[in-house]
């Protein structure tokens, strides 16, 4: 119900190096030194994309919090969700036994 991030966390579909070499495979093959460049598409895909702060303006996660805070606002979460009824979808189709 409520996605929370540390500011140090990393936050996406696969690590900086494999994206990095998929989306910038064009980039890297292309340049004159590749390894480098792969650095290079790494070095940014990681400081513009993986960041909890990306994560957080497209509403993948709820807020970004301080580690120090985690109790507290995991306490408010928690009483805030108390109340929470979440109703069962009824079964369409059943498995009865035979």
């Amino acid at each position: 119900d409520i996605t929370y991030a540390w500011p140090t966390n990393e936050i996406a579909v696969m690590g900086a190096e494999g994206a990095a070499n998929v989306i910038f495979r064009k980039q890297i093959a292309d340049a004159d030194d590749p390894e480098a460049m792969r650095a290079q598409m790494v070095k940014e895909y990681k400081a513009e994309l993986m960041h909890p702060y990306y994560a957080a303006e497209r509403g993948l996660v709820d807020d970004v919090i301080d580690p120090a805070e985690t109790r507290r606002v995991l306490i408010s979460a928690l009483a805030m969700l108390r109340n929470k009824h979440a109703d069962v979808p009824s079964r369409k189709h059943g498995n009865p036994p035979q």
